[in-house]
């Protein structure tokens, strides 16, 4: 039972050999479900959990292991397993930036060369040309959260040629090199002013919960651009139509929102100069994704094997 893998994660044929393969050579044998009744049945049959917990779910004493394929865990840190460390939880942050990154790349050159706006022209059978374009070529970028997916972000902006790329963790530092600078949240005010695109890509923690606030958003200049691809929790949705509203900034995009899914007759659906992705950009289609989330499984499988400490833990002290 306790060397028994629960794998509930979707995933390729060829991925679920070299899963199977490597599994038993570390003396674990997995059991693949999908239906929740056949979850609910094996779950008291396994010591390891890999896929996507029910966070309102105890987790029993059996499962000493649950490897999420999310980057984000907020949602379990509640769990009194998780808490006093009985189970340990690993989340797959690291295997999303590239997915997200792009996403990040794609909607900032929408957002600059005002692509949703040309496009319900032509739906309406308007054609116009005369709308002011902005460019990543001398732009002044802030990332907010220069973790995985900032990094990857940052690293894919820098042919563009932006004026600055700037960093925004809670210490002050970054792994990458493609930041021009580092600086830490305590100062983040300073930086807002002279920021032509905040990109925000924070976990959810009780630090960055409403960071970006009416007050905050009224620091970025005039028309300046806005992304969340991080959570919903750290924006003022309301403070930000607000302005996308008067005019004052030039567009934003959300990924990432307060309430999921969006209600259908939501006012955010009509303001000026939004664009609204359902939380797709880290979803697992991308199968470089799935790829690096397996990855990071296996190497942790053969720490575990071993009865060593593993890589991506969650800490519930963090709140990721």
């Amino acid at each position: 039972m306790e060397n028994t893998i629960l794998v509930t994660e979707p995933l390729d044929e060829d991925l679920t050999d070299l899963l199977r393969t490597e599994a038993a050579q570390n003396g674990f044998g997995i059991c693949q479900a999908r239906e929740q009744e056949e979850i609910l049945h094996q779950i008291p049959n396994s010591g390891i959990f890999f896929g996507i917990w029910d966070p309102a779910r105890p987790i029993p004493e059996n499962i000493r292991w649950i490897a999420l394929p999310l980057a984000g865990a907020s949602e379990y840190l509640s769990l009194e397993a998780v808490q006093t460390g009985r189970c340990r939880l690993t989340c797959s942050s690291g295997a999303y930036g590239v997915t997200i990154a792009e996403h990040l790349i794609m909607l900032s050159l929408m957002l600059l060369r005002r692509m949703a706006e040309y496009s319900e022209d032509m739906r309406q059978g308007i054609w116009r040309h005369d709308r002011p374009l902005g460019s990543l070529y001398g732009s002044r970028v802030t990332v907010l959260g220069a973790g995985d997916i900032g990094c990857c972000f940052a690293e894919r902006l820098r042919p563009f040629r932006p004026a600055a790329v700037t960093g925004v963790t809670r210490s002050g530092k970054s792994r990458s090199s493609a930041f021009d600078r580092v600086i830490t949240t305590a100062a983040l005010d300073q930086i807002l002013p002279v920021t032509d695109l905040l990109v925000m890509a924070l976990p959810e923690t009780p630090e960055t919960r409403d960071l970006m606030d009416a007050r905050r958003l009224g620091l970025l200049p005039d028309g300046a651009l806005v992304i969340n691809v991080g959570r919903g929790s750290s924006l003022d949705q309301d403070a930000l139509a607000a302005q996308l509203r008067e005019g004052r900034l030039g567009g934003a995009a959300l990924d990432v929102l307060r309430q999921e899914p969006l209600p259908p007759d939501s006012t955010l659906t009509r303001v000026p100069r939004l664009i609204i992705t359902p939380h797709m950009a880290g979803q697992r289609t991308l199968r470089r994704t799935r790829e690096l989330m397996l990855s990071m499984f296996l190497e942790n499988l053969g720490l575990f094997a071993a009865g060593e400490e593993l890589r991506h833990l969650v800490d519930p002290g963090k709140g990721y």
